[in-house]
């Protein structure tokens, strides 16, 4: 049911990046006047052509009927999201390379708002943050201005779950984690976030951040798994996916992930959240390691296969870090891309997803003397991927595959046993 635009107050999103422009829509989608602030204008000047500035499913019929409905406005200056009595702020929350979270970004905006922060209003951070810091910009306001929150002013924590490409079915069905500075905070961004029908669970500040970046470190530190079993495989001999297959068949208590370029902004920066006040220093830098270390590892593999890559061509297909996305922050592929120009291969980029420019597949894989999967696109899965590499590269192509997107079994194999290896089965029948 959507409400009129008298029945519904003015809300502000700051920062409309992949998590805050989505949540802009749907909120004016249901009714809400959004106000979306963005310091960025080119992403303003594509949000008012309608035009997505990035890749989300639905996203962009979406933009077009909340531009035609009228309840969303744009502006470069985070101070104005004060004319909006519930302001969520969705900016970057990157870290620094000493281990330690970057709250410069969110600070800013905290403190353009500082001036005109008035009894009633409402931040709700929606940016993934560092244990504490609900806490310390409920401080920072308390002591500039002098303002109690949870009487005069509210804050609170809603983290952001939801995998890319996923956006609007999950903001309607995974239940959304409200921390609040008090419970009258808690009250008041629950009361924002019910118009999307989810379930809403209420916890203490620190809770929700606890339980935001844990999901990104469970998730780091599975994929780190399957990374160093792959890793393991290669020193023995053994073939990743058939172990893999022994592992999960038939086995009630869980079972292992496929290896592959784990990376994105979210896994890659989370973990330094938690390890910058770690009791297990090191652990958690471990696991990066592991998954940091995969570039490196794919190609001391090429290596140790086919000798120098000096003027040998390689071609690299995805450039995005994640399956079917645009997203291309913090992927590992430009550090494969990186690596491989270092032993003075030739590089050539597919990727259908990406903003960078590319290579069409075919001109990809012409005579290329390697060929490896870095991205698990749908469109590398099918049949024509293989066909192109087939008739395309050299005839002494060696597939490189931690994905299995080829479906060969094999991490390694050669592009001229490619049938023979399609045929065999993947693992052994007991």
């Amino acid at each position: 049911m959507l409400f009129t635009l008298s029945d519904q107050p003015l809300i502000s999103v700051i920062g409309l990046g992949r998590v805050g422009l989505p949540l802009a829509l749907s909120f004016a989608e249901r009714g809400r006047h959004v106000l979306g602030v963005d310091h960025d204008p080119g992403v303003l000047a594509s949000i008012r052509a309608g035009r997505m500035p990035f890749q989300e499913a639905g996203t962009q019929a979406l933009l077009e009927r909340v531009l035609a409905s009228g309840r969303l406005e744009l502006t470069e200056r985070a101070a104005d999201a004060a004319r909006a009595e519930d302001i969520v702020i969705t900016i970057g929350t990157p870290s620094f390379s000493h281990v330690e979270s970057d709250l410069r970004q969110l600070r800013a905006a905290v403190d353009d708002l500082l001036p005109l922060v008035r009894p009633g209003h409402a931040l709700i951070l929606r940016s993934t943050i560092a244990p504490g810091t609900t806490e310390f910009v409920a401080g920072y306001l308390e002591k500039r201005r002098d303002l109690r929150v949870g009487e005069d002013i509210f804050v609170a924590h809603a983290p952001e779950r939801i995998a890319a490409g996923r956006f609007l079915e999950e903001i309607t069905t995974l239940p959304c984690i409200i921390g609040g500075v008090g419970e009258a905070s808690s009250t008041r961004a629950a009361e924002v976030f019910s118009v999307f029908g989810a379930p809403i669970v209420t916890t203490t500040p620190v809770q929700a951040e606890l339980a935001k970046i844990w999901t990104n470190i469970l998730r780091y530190a599975t994929f780190a798994l399957p990374n160093l079993l792959m890793m393991d495989c290669e020193r023995y001999g053994a073939n990743v996916f058939e172990v893999i297959g022994l592992i999960n068949r038939d086995y009630p208590r869980g079972g292992i992930a496929m290896p592959g370029m784990t990376a994105g902004s979210c896994l890659r920066k989370d973990f330094a959240f938690s390890e910058e006040r770690s009791n297990a220093p090191g652990m958690l830098l471990a696991v990066s390691r592991v998954n940091e270390a995969v570039p490196l590892f794919l190609i001391e593999g090429i290596k140790r296969r086919m000798g120098s890559l000096s003027s040998r061509k390689v071609a690299v297909l995805g450039l995005t870090f994640k399956r079917d996305t645009d997203d291309e922050r913090d992927s590992l592929s430009p550090k494969l891309i990186r690596l491989l120009e270092r032993e003075l291969a030739d590089v050539a980029v597919c990727d259908p997803h990406a903003h960078a420019p590319t290579q069409p597949l075919a001109d990809a894989v012409e005579e290329a003397d390697v060929v490896i999967v870095a991205t698990n696109h749908s469109e590398f899965e099918r049949p024509e991927t293989f066909a192109a590499i087939l008739a395309g590269a050299s005839s002494e192509c060696l597939l490189v595959d931690p994905w299995n997107a080829l479906g060969t079994g094999q991490l390694f194999a050669y592009a001229a046993e490619h049938a023979a290896l399609r045929e065999a089965p993947q693992t052994q029948q007991i």
